[in-house]
């Protein structure tokens, strides 16, 4: 049987370039080379492509995949004329290869997480690991995943959105409504982005306008939340769209809330548990929810649900969900399916296995009447 290539691109341009490097360290490390192939693309942060050659002298277990920028390859073929020839171009592949790869688009945030690289998948008609342009897409937004959850009856923060044209438009009336509906403190989120990058906690009104300014630098559509006094729980999902939940798993914190210097530096006063200490009725209730989650906004394949448990009420809310997750050392995706039962290899197989079985389905559908 010929062995199946996996295509890890990695990198990209969003602000979690360098987490997707030591994400994408993780797979090189873990994947299970006597099955699969390994082809790497790296993204740099203009946006460009590098197929990555020359990796004979790479360790083989490093912290974050470096980016060598060599474009003698980057162009084997010369003329594309359909996305899927455009595709191996980036990719520095033949296009007769293409039928014998599967792709994994480890970018976290802008570019990656957000469909439109699954879109190019999609265009090309290759397997790919994860869920599916639409799921993404969903998935990326905060606004319109709570939406989308609400709508179903699954419980969210009470929030206001904010976008840069309503926001030009009146300053002190946004700030002063947000105040009156949700009353203080508050937390202000770029709509699009992971791992907490440009999140402020807001305990003054007059702190409340810097907030949504740096917000707005990483993203034109901005949320703003109650800042309620609450757990932060996880579950990572796997599988189909009936996908199955890991254990569950607790994010102890020192600080107001899981910045990204609590969740990646060195000296982060953050801690997980795992299982998480929680009633086995509760533990269930956060699975179940997860799974229903997970079939609402169209997922499939990969995700980890977060949510809160509101320490006042034990009232459960939908927080976010990461349909590229974190795969780094201290990343709680692969974390949480270790305690489950699943080492990185066997997790890794799995995806691929997911990824493929997807192609063999949208590949049987009709396209012509």
């Amino acid at each position: 049987m010929t062995k199946k290539t996996l295509v890890l691109i990695y990198g990209g341009r969003s602000t979690e370039h360098d987490v997707a490097c030591r994400s994408a360290a993780f797979v090189y490390r873990s994947l299970n080379r006597t099955k699969y192939d390994l082809h790497l693309v790296a993204i740099d942060k203009t946006g460009d492509w590098y197929p990555q050659t020359d990796t004979a002298k790479w360790e083989m277990e490093p912290a974050s995949l470096p980016i060598h920028r060599d474009r003698k390859n980057n162009a084997i073929v010369q003329h594309p004329t359909n996305p899927r020839d455009a595709l191996a171009a980036l990719c520095g592949l033949e296009i007769k290869n293409l039928s014998d790869c599967i792709f994994f688009p480890m970018i976290h945030g802008v570019s990656g997480e957000d469909g439109t690289l699954q879109g190019l998948f999609e265009l090309a008609g290759v397997p790919f690991i994860g869920p599916d342009t639409l799921g993404s897409a969903v998935g990326m937004d905060k606004v319109v995943a709570k939406r989308l959850a609400a709508s179903a009856g699954i419980p969210v923060v009470p929030f206001v959105e904010v976008n840069d044209e309503t926001w030009a438009g009146g300053k002190e009336s946004i700030c002063r409504r947000a105040i009156d509906l949700l009353g203080l403190p508050l937390f202000v989120k770029p709509a699009r982005l992971g791992s907490s990058v440009g999140i402020k906690k807001v305990k003054t009104p007059g702190d409340l306008p810097a907030a949504i300014e740096q917000a707005l630098e990483y993203d034109d559509k901005v949320l703003i939340e109650i800042g309620l006094e609450v757990r932060e729980v996880e579950c990572a999902m796997l599988g189909t769209t009936r996908a199955k939940p890991s254990v569950v798993g607790e994010v102890i914190l020192d600080a107001d809330f899981y910045s990204y210097e609590e969740k990646y530096a060195k000296n982060s006063r953050a801690s997980t548990r795992v299982p998480a200490d929680l009633t086995p009725e509760l533990t269930l209730e956060i699975q179940k929810l997860s799974g229903r989650l997970f079939e609402v906004l169209s997922l499939y394949g990969m995700a980890r649900v977060d949510w809160f448990i509101e320490k006042k009420t034990g009232q459960i809310y939908f927080n976010e969900v990461n349909t590229i997750p974190g795969f780094t050392e201290v990343s709680h995706y692969p974390l949480f399916w270790s305690k489950s039962g699943k080492d990185g290899t066997t997790l890794l197989s799995e995806l691929i296995e997911l990824g493929l079985h997807r192609a063999k389905i949208k590949a049987a559908l009709k396209r012509e009447v």
